[in-house]
């Protein structure tokens, strides 16, 4: 970060927040513009994030009705207008910020979300979450493997390496899985029960005569379709807990089918 003159004059430049943006901003900041007060010419990115909106939210900024990127300068008097990835801005030609990602992304849960990881892992999809894992651990997994911070840390998302991030709003595990399957329109690329909810890895069906001895007496006596995980050789049948786990599955795809 350049470094700024203390005695250089204060300049003032407005800003205006569309969509879920508005999100980081204290409730009386929301719907109208907001003044900021700067020295120097810092980049239109360093006074996004000093408003509070970490930057891989934010697709597309207008400076005095142009499209320019993070490190265009701020100047005194700019009228800045940030949007998010689903409010398209009116002009013609717009240079969007956001990186492009696969159709069904993959993910790195930070440590607070663990029951969210478990719930995209059920739906199918590939997510990276544990315990051990800091925030320089999950910059680093985020950045080498093209994979997108899902955390409830609007700092860690800040970070400069980062080029994939989404602040989950909700505190409620049910409706997180519902945020997050809406914010990257995962519906259409589910494939659940196909992903081992404690490892991540995938399942493979297996004949039940192979693992006889591991299966509980009850459940052998009436069910013949078993998967492991290839990691971690964890069991999974369909039985008297899976119509709790499919209706996780249908709150989380916003359908009755899967």
């Amino acid at each position: 970060m350049p470094r700024i003159d203390p005695w250089a004059p204060q300049s003032e430049a407005s800003f205006s927040f569309l969509g879920g943006l508005s999100d980081f901003l204290a409730p009386p900041e929301r719907g109208r513009p907001i003044s900021h007060v700067f020295r120097g010419a810092p980049s239109v990115k360093d006074a996004v994030e000093a408003l509070g909106v970490p930057h891989v939210e934010v697709d597309a900024i207008l400076v005095n009705g142009a499209s320019v990127g993070f490190e265009h300068p701020l100047r005194d008097g700019d009228q800045v207008c940030v949007y998010p990835f689903d409010v398209p801005p009116e002009s013609g030609s717009v240079l969007h910020l956001l990186a492009p990602l696969l159709a069904a992304p993959t993910f790195v849960a930070d440590v607070h979300l663990r029951r969210l990881a478990r719930t995209l892992r059920l739906l199918g999809f590939d997510t990276r979450h544990g315990a051990e894992l800091t925030d320089a651990d999950i910059v680093g997994i985020a950045r080498d493997e093209v994979r997108v911070v899902l955390t409830r840390d609007r700092q860690l998302l800040k970070h400069r390496a980062l080029a994939h991030g989404y602040w989950v709003r909700s505190t409620d595990p049910e409706t997180q899985a519902r945020e997050v399957v809406r914010r990257f329109g995962l519906v259409e690329h589910a494939r659940p029960f196909t992903r081992c909810c404690a490892c991540n890895d995938l399942l493979r069906s297996v004949e039940k005569s192979a693992v006889r001895d591991r299966i509980p007496p009850r459940a052998a006596l009436w069910i013949d379709g078993y998967w492991e995980c290839l990691r971690c050789q964890r069991l999974y049948w369909w039985g008297t807990h899976s119509a709790r786990l499919q209706a996780v599955v249908e709150s989380a795809l916003g359908s009755s089918q899967c």
